[in-house]
Parts: C-alpha cells; sequence; structure tokens
C-alpha cells in the first residue's frame, strides 16, 4: 500500500519500523504559516493524496477534510480528540468519511496491535479490510479522549511528577525502580521525554477537561516543564 503521513515527521521511523518495507511511504507538512508556500504545498498534498491508499494524520482530526471526498481511509490521532467532539456540527460530512481514530504518540505507533476508535459503525468491514491490506492486528476502543494506551502512560508520568514533587524518591531512582519492578521499557521520566513533554501534558489537559477526574489533573511540575518546552533531565 501507499501509505501517507500528514505531519508525521517526528514519528515516520516508526511508521517504517511498523508497517514494514512493503509499503510505499510519503511524509508530508501541512504547516501553511509559510504564506508564500501555501498554495503549494496545498496542491503537493492533493496531489500525493491522489497517489495514496491510506492516510495517516498525526496532529489533528481536522486534517481529515482534505481527503474524505477521495474515500480514503484516513486515521487521525485521537490521543488529545474525540473524534465525535472534533468533528461536531460536521456530520453531513464526517459519516460519509472512512475516518477512524488511533494511537499516535510517539513510542506507541510501533506495538503489534494498532489501537483504533471508529467514527461511524458502519465502517467497522472497510477497518478491517484497510489494518489487512497493512499487515497489522488492531484493536477498537472507545471514541473517548486519551484512548486506552495514552490514558494510563500519560496518567502513570504524572504520578511520577507528583512523586518527584513530594521528595518521595529522586528522578533516576523512580526510572529505574518503574523499569525493574514493573519490566516496562522506560521509566516514567524518560517515556515523557520519548513521548514529547508537551504531548503528555496536552494528552492530560484534555483528560482533565473531559472527565474532571482528579486522577488526570496534571502535576505542577509536569505542567512547568511542558511550558518551558524541556525534557526531564535524566
Amino acid at each position: 500500500m501507499h501509505i501517507l503521513v500528514i505531519d508525521g515527521g517526528h514519528v515516520e521511523a516508526e511508521f517504517r519500523a511498523k508497517f514494514g518495507p512493503a509499503h510505499e511511504y510519503t511524509h508530508l507538512s501541512t504547516d501553511y504559516s509559510d504564506r508564500e508556500g501555501q498554495d503549494a504545498r496545498v496542491l503537493k498534498t492533493q496531489a500525493a493524496a491522489q497517489a495514496a491508499d491510506v492516510v495517516f494524520c498525526c496532529e489533528s482530526a481536522q486534517s481529515f477534510r482534505l481527503f474524505s471526498a477521495l474515500g480514503l481511509p484516513v486515521f487521525a490521532e485521537a490521543s488529545c480528540d474525540s473524534l465525535l467532539e472534533n468533528l461536531w456540527g460536521e456530520n453531513d460530512v464526517a459519516n460519509d468519511a472512512l475516518l477512524f481514530g488511533f494511537c499516535g504518540l510517539p513510542t506507541l505507533i510501533n506495538r503489534p496491535l494498532l489501537e483504533v476508535s471508529i467514527y461511524n459503525e458502519a465502517n467497522r468491514e472497510k477497518l478491517a479490510e484497510t489494518c489487512a491490506a497493512l499487515g497489522t492486528d488492531y484493536r477498537v476502543v472507545e471514541d473517548r479522549v486519551g484512548l486506552v494506551t495514552p490514558r494510563v502512560i500519560c496518567q502513570i508520568i504524572n504520578e511520577a511528577c507528583f512523586t518527584l514533587q513530594e521528595g518521595t524518591a529522586s528522578m533516576q531512582d523512580i526510572d529505574l525502580s518503574m523499569r525493574l519492578g514493573t519490566n516496562y521499557p522506560r521509566g516514567p521520566f524518560a517515556w515523557a521525554n520519548a513521548i514529547g513533554v508537551e504531548r503528555v501534558y496536552a494528552v492530560l489537559e484534555a483528560l482533565w477537561h473531559d472527565t474532571h477526574d482528579e486522577r488526570y489533573k496534571v502535576c505542577p511540575l509536569l505542567k512547568r516543564q511542558a511550558l518551558r518546552g524541556k525534557p526531564f533531565a535524566v
């Protein structure tokens, strides 16, 4: 298949590792802040979509509008926005689109299962067909903010930040204990850096606004680190 990845330069290697060398890949950016090159970018994106078999939008479900008219399966990163909320008021367009949410955070793409949500239940058969062509197993999760894995991992990172902020243990000790004690591939602070501290913060903020559950209230330490745009010093 020809896989078009939009705004996914930060996870290009993961996509290639996940789906393998049998597929063709095109990576494009929809950053139109450079007005001089905006028209050229739009034309390039449209041309790439014409040649693609499936589209992954790595930053927002909003990008699906560029491709819905082509009838392509579109997977939109849905860790911070449920498809239903993101597309509220546009049911006439979205219901006709082959639109799915997916877990597209760094480190969470190249896994045996592709974590997906569905906007229109009528598209389950197309989802199965597309994932078979991609050569990946998948699991459908509820269309809610945070999906499943981002919700769990970001909450663990948040709790680690509270532990550090309270002086219970050092950053290095927390990471080491989580790797050795739970067999996690990374400690929570190293994992936050790999995902991107700003992205972790964005997921937790979205969860808090969606649920107002105290479990997702962002630790001030994590918030400061994200707003400064700095990784943890692990």
